[in-house]
């Protein structure tokens, strides 16, 4: 086994799986030569911290068993449904998680309020909180 070979066998015996993918790539592309150490470093820094990210909110949405897949940007602002955008904008930075505030949704059958708490739902698990659907 080469030495690059080696190194890769050992990002991902660490569970540095960015890393090692990233650096797949350079050795791949040839683009590791027009790199300097410091940018080379930062490029697999920078992948795994992505990768980590990734992962961790995969598990979150998975753990969250969310009904349905909904965004804030997928929201629906029309005057039937009287969703006020710029509330919703506020509640989307999930500051009210932090100050241990509950939102209380309510309305007739067939307004959206479940699709409306899954997207506040994975709005949270972006910011990195766990959520429960029930």
């Amino acid at each position: 086994m080469n030495s690059t070979q080696e190194t890769i066998t050992k990002l991902a015996h660490m569970k540095l799986f960015g890393m090692a993918k990233a650096y797949q790539a350079l050795l791949e592309t040839g683009k590791r030569m027009d790199l300097t150490i410091d940018e080379a470093i930062s490029h697999l820094v920078d992948n795994e911290w992505d990768d980590k990210h990734n992962r961790r909110l995969e598990r979150l949405i998975k753990a969250a068993r969310f009904r349905y897949q909904a965004s804030m940007e997928e929201l629906n602002y029309t005057q039937a449904r009287n969703l006020d955008k710029n509330q919703m904008v506020r509640l989307a930075d999930c500051t009210w998680i932090e100050r241990s505030e509950d939102i209380l949704l309510t309305g007739p059958t067939g307004i959206g309020k479940s699709f409306i708490g899954t997207a506040l739902g994975f709005q949270a698990c972006q910011y990195g909180h766990t959520v429960g659907y029930h």
